[in-house]
């Protein structure tokens, strides 16, 4: 298997029904060989895995197959990481008028089910090395009429309902084919749906265009359907391409082997004790028959008479793994997955002398955050491609003033490791009357949004020095019972 998926290119500039067949049959064979990589990752992070197949010549009854799904737990724990919080989007500037759009749109995002379509996003990002998003409008009356519906005025939607809808797409059966030329612009996406009847429709939307086409899996063809190809007033590809780096390697993709390598060790421990347990009996001197042999050996007892000076004994072969060396083989081979992969060890430690900071350096906090900040990179990306498309569809929908430029992405994650040294920071900073207070709460490093918590803090500050009655918040009632 290659390690990475393969990008699609081609240097058609435009799509056209002229072209749209020989382009989609020919891009759908370097699909098809990212997908059936796709499908063995996607089997591994399931639990089905190369040692599932295990088979053994010598005592071939004794053969245990051991599955720690250690892919399972590294994609698991890497995506709840970086979305196990919802997504929010933030104002880049302080114009109220734009907070006011941007809290909107986040209900919308709310509306749509994105926090879910995220992790899920997430999920084949880390499997795959790719995962592949989709936008559309969400009423039927704009999707069937879409040219002169953009044209009109403003439809009216209600509160209960956002006018687009998000997809999180199979990357199994779905791509983007790029550009060859500089920048390498998306070209056509493609998601394809195969029918019990073995026929394959295809959907391929260009900036300009979409396409159906149907094909047969048996035989690897497509035919265009007139009927239903139509104009894409979007005038970009609704489906955006998510990589996880430049390679679409997935995460535990590089260290495959060392799983297998753990689960061959697991399984022969697990022999080995078996095999103890199930001791062959040898006999010296003497010679029994194989049915009598297997009642003895079934029974437990053995009678021996000897003759001469030939004396007849019974022994057993029993030999154990050095199962303290196994296990610290096991160990290391751990621990290098978690360095390359960049997650945190469970080992913790007992030194006293360890500051909090000096805690997450060796336990490989740091290292994950790190990976995950470079994985927020890729992500916001092809989040800015997401976000000019829906952008599109609420202005020809419900309206908004928001551009852009307005909009920042921003992950929540709980920053509470080292908090009282961050707000010894914004303490200090505070303080100091040639620091702007937005850039304490900035660079302290407290607040997933240091602009809201400015807004609100100052807010709440002028009225105490106003002295003006404050709202108090009950905690457990905000949270629902629980401390957050």
């Amino acid at each position: 298997m290659q390690f990475g998926r393969t990008k699609i290119l081609r240097d058609e500039a435009d799509i056209t029904e002229d072209n749209v067949v020989q382009v989609l049959l020919e891009t759908y064979q370097t699909h098809s060989i990212n997908s059936s990589h796709i499908k063995i990752l996607y089997d591994n992070y399931k639990g089905n895995q190369e040692i599932l197949q295990r088979t053994k010549t010598i005592r071939p009854k004794i053969c245990n197959k051991i599955v720690e799904n250690r892919a399972n737990e590294i994609v698991s724990f890497k995506t709840g990481y970086l979305c196990g919080e919802p997504l929010q989007y933030v104002s880049r500037g302080s114009d109220e008028s734009v907070s006011e759009e941007i809290g909107k749109l986040n209900d919308m995002m709310m509306l749509c089910g994105k926090a879910k379509q995220d992790k899920e996003l997430a999920e084949w990002m880390y499997i795959a090395g790719a995962g592949y998003r989709m936008v559309l409008p969400n009423a039927e009356r704009i999707r069937n009429h879409i040219v002169p519906t953009l044209l009109n005025k403003p439809i009216p939607f209600s509160d209960d309902e956002a006018p687009y809808s998000i997809y999180t797409l199979d990357p199994r059966y779905s791509y983007v084919v790029y550009h060859s030329g500089l920048g390498e612009p998306p070209l056509m996406g493609v998601k394809y749906v195969q029918q019990k009847d073995n026929s394959v429709i295809y959907s391929v939307y260009t900036p300009t265009k979409y396409f159906e086409l149907k094909g047969s899996a048996l035989n690897g063809s497509a035919k265009l359907i007139k009927s239903k190809s139509q104009v894409n007033a979007l005038g970009c590809v609704p489906i955006i391409e998510y990589p996880l780096n430049n390679a679409r390697i997935g995460v535990f993709e590089t260290v495959l082997s060392i799983l297998n390598a753990i689960n061959t060790i697991q399984s022969n421990r697990i022999d080995g004790i078996e095999q103890f347990v199930q001791s062959l009996l040898v006999l010296y001197n003497c010679e029994i028959e194989d049915d009598v042999a297997e009642v003895l050996r079934e029974s437990g007892l053995i009678k021996l008479k000897a003759f001469g000076d030939n004396k007849a004994d019974v022994k057993e072969i029993a030999s154990q793994l050095n199962q303290s060396e196994t296990q610290t083989l096991v160990d290391y081979m751990y621990q290098t997955v978690l360095n390359i992969v960049g997650m945190p060890n469970r080992n913790g430690g007992t030194s006293t002398s360890d500051t909090g900071s000096a805690v997450i350096m060796r336990d490989g906090w740091e290292s994950a955050e790190s990976r995950a900040k470079s994985d927020e990179l890729m992500f916001k990306e092809s989040e800015r491609q997401f976000l000019k498309i829906a952008l599109r569809i609420i202005r020809a929908t419900v309206g908004t003033t928001l551009k852009l430029s307005d909009i920042e992405t921003k992950f929540t994650r709980r920053n509470y490791d080292n908090i009282l040294s961050k707000s010894q920071v914004l303490s200090t900073m505070l303080s100091n009357d040639k620091i702007a207070p937005i850039l304490a709460f900035t660079y302290c490093g407290m607040f997933s949004d240091p602009e809201d918590a400015a807004k609100q803090s100052m807010e709440y500050y002028s009225k105490i020095k106003d002295g003006a009655e404050v709202e108090t918040y009950n905690t457990e009632e905000k949270v629902g019972g629980s401390i957050a």
